[in-house]
């Protein structure tokens, strides 16, 4: 027998003793899920707008570029969607729809049914998200629980604008994707 299995048959041999796994208490947030949701997005740098104030910020800007998966603003499309997300390069807005919004940390989560193509919400410079109020839950646990262990697709977490800062706290946005996020609350 060699050294190696030597010490892998005494590693085998070793007894383990079951231990369970600690119970999870229920974690909470202070107000209630719309307020702390709109906390948490202001406080990552994001906004939380109307339908009326997203449609007025709109008008006021100028996208050339602009595409959205959202039924509710596929009129406010300027492109199509590519077969090559590469083509995307230079997109200006995107129009996304989210599932649900976690209050104690202001996550949007995304899967496949709502990025046709997962370069989107990195590769947009400004970023807006639909979120209806009644898809708001307080705590991150009840978001794993939501999405579940069978989910087995591409899906992220969006909490705002991308940001980086430097060892001389130099904040930089929109460094790794969208310099903005907003928030249409309905």
């Amino acid at each position: 027998m060699s050294s190696r299995e030597s010490i892998l048959n005494a590693i085998r041999g070793i007894e383990k003793e079951e231990k369970p796994l600690p119970e999870l208490p229920l974690f909470g947030i202070s107000e209630d899920v719309e307020t702390g949701f709109r906390k948490s997005i202001e406080g990552n740098k994001g906004y939380i707008v109307s339908e009326q104030e997203f449609l007025n910020w709109l008008s006021e800007a100028s996208f050339p570029k602009v595409y959205s998966a959202s039924s509710s603003y596929a009129s406010i499309s300027t492109l199509s969607l590519p077969e090559d997300p590469h083509d995307l390069e230079d997109l200006n807005l995107a129009i996304l729809e989210g599932q649900f919004g976690v209050a104690e940390n202001g996550a949007i989560w995304l899967d496949d049914q709502q990025l046709p193509h997962r370069a989107i919400p990195f590769i947009t410079e400004h970023l807006v998200i639909i979120l209806k109020k009644e898809n708001l839950i307080p705590t991150l646990h009840q978001a794993y629980d939501r999405i579940g262990l069978d989910y087995s697709g591409f899906g992220l977490f969006v909490a705002g604008p991308s940001k980086t800062a430097d060892i001389e706290q130099s904040l930089v946005i929109g460094a790794h994707g969208a310099k903005s996020l907003r928030v249409v609350l309905c």
